[in-house]
């Protein structure tokens, strides 16, 4: 199974609507703490599978991961890794940082606001 790609205009209505993806940065905190999208989660390759047991218990949620733009190839990494550790609903932001930022659209710096907890509850 491949992880979908989805377009900024795509993840701008997904992300205005009601039901609202889970944004994952595939790039080290450094580079998340000079600017992320809003509410995107830290999601550093090397802890991937430690922040999805802790931070994302369901499997079934909507992800979406991206990293620096275009030629950033960690986005498809982690979106791969997840889809192998069970999550069903895995998309690729391929634009990246860059294309939000270049849209002119908001980001946000520093680290992440969160306890570190689940971001999303179980229904069951």
């Amino acid at each position: 199974m491949q992880p979908r790609i989805v377009e900024r205009s795509a993840l701008e209505a997904a992300l205005a609507s009601g039901r609202a993806p889970v944004l994952l940065e595939a790039l080290d905190e450094a580079y998340y703490r000079q600017a992320h999208l809003p509410g995107a989660i830290a999601l550093p390759l090397a802890r991937l599978a430690e922040i999805a047991r802790n931070r994302l218990p369901d499997k079934n949620a909507a992800l979406v991961v991206y990293c620096a733009s275009k030629t950033c190839k960690n986005s498809g990494i982690a979106a791969r890794a997840l889809l192998a550790l069970g999550y069903t609903d895995v998309s690729v932001y391929t634009g990246g940082k860059a294309d939000w930022l270049d849209a002119g659209l908001p980001a946000e710096t520093g680290p992440e606001r969160s306890s570190g907890g689940p971001v999303l509850e179980v229904v069951p």
